[in-house]
């Protein structure tokens, strides 16, 4: 199956909303579990627990298979997994089995669903050449000007699986962008950029003081090395896009 890119990137950014109605009919226990999930849970699983714009799907997990009374759930959720970007949440036993609870129920609801599957696995992301994938990186693309296969791309097919993958390709997060302002005196101030808007820009400098100017009274180069990839969006085709995700799935 080949899932256009952009419809790919929409499923992963949108987050699905439960209905009133499959909340009513959920048992005592998941409704408990349901608020619970929606304070702490829902902002990257979805309030379903079928995905959100960070965390997994918890309806096709493994572990929530594998679970028994929040026997492998409650480990995750009291100690976190910092290495996934998971934090620690200090909740009560009961409050562990409650979510363990709703999590399960919407398991089965996913599960009962008519259509199969909501999700896009890996592997509907690995339909593309990876040869030619490789040969777009190192030519066309013009992504070997920046990145690197064994620099900050080595194993980035073991570190982002899926559509996480796709996401960072497309729409890059965590770059920050630098910052040269040059003062009416012509010192030089570089930093990270704060804020910038048509009338103002800030910085933060290398001790982590913020300073702020109106546009009009200094002169600024900004770096944004992500500016480079929303520049691409008009010009990747489906098939490059395809091709490039079968190749960066390569490096592992």
């Amino acid at each position: 199956m080949k899932i256009p890119f952009t419809s790919a990137a929409q499923a992963f950014a949108g987050v699905a909303f439960a209905s009133t109605a499959l909340l009513a009919a959920q048992t005592p226990p998941a409704n408990t579990g349901a608020a619970l999930f929606v304070q702490n849970c829902a902002f990257c699983h979805g309030r379903d627990a079928g995905g959100g714009e960070e965390g997994p799907d918890l309806t096709r997990s493994k572990l929530v298979a594998e679970d028994v009374g929040g026997d492998k759930i409650g480990p995750v959720v009291l100690n976190g997994r910092q290495e996934k970007g998971m934090p620690r949440f200090k909740l009560a036993d009961q409050e562990v089995k409650d979510l363990a609870a709703f999590i399960h129920e919407q398991k089965k609801l996913a599960e009962s669903q008519k259509g199969g599957r909501r999700g896009v696995d890996a592997a509907d992301l690995q339909t593309g050449n990876a040869e030619a994938g490789k040969k777009y990186f190192n030519g066309a693309g013009k992504c070997a000007n920046c990145h690197s296969p064994t620099g900050d791309l080595a194993a980035v097919g073991s570190r982002l699986v899926g559509l996480r993958l796709e996401q960072q390709l497309l729409y890059p997060r965590g770059t920050v962008a630098s910052v040269v302002v040059t003062l009416p005196n012509g010192n030089k101030l570089t930093g990270k950029l704060a804020f910038k808007d048509e009338f103002h820009i800030g910085i933060y400098d290398s001790n982590g003081w913020y300073h702020s100017w109106p546009v009009s009274a200094v002169k600024f180069a900004i770096d944004a090395p992500a500016d480079a990839h929303a520049e691409l969006l008009g010009q990747y085709t489906d098939d490059d896009i395809h091709n490039l995700m079968a190749y960066l799935q390569t490096l592992r």
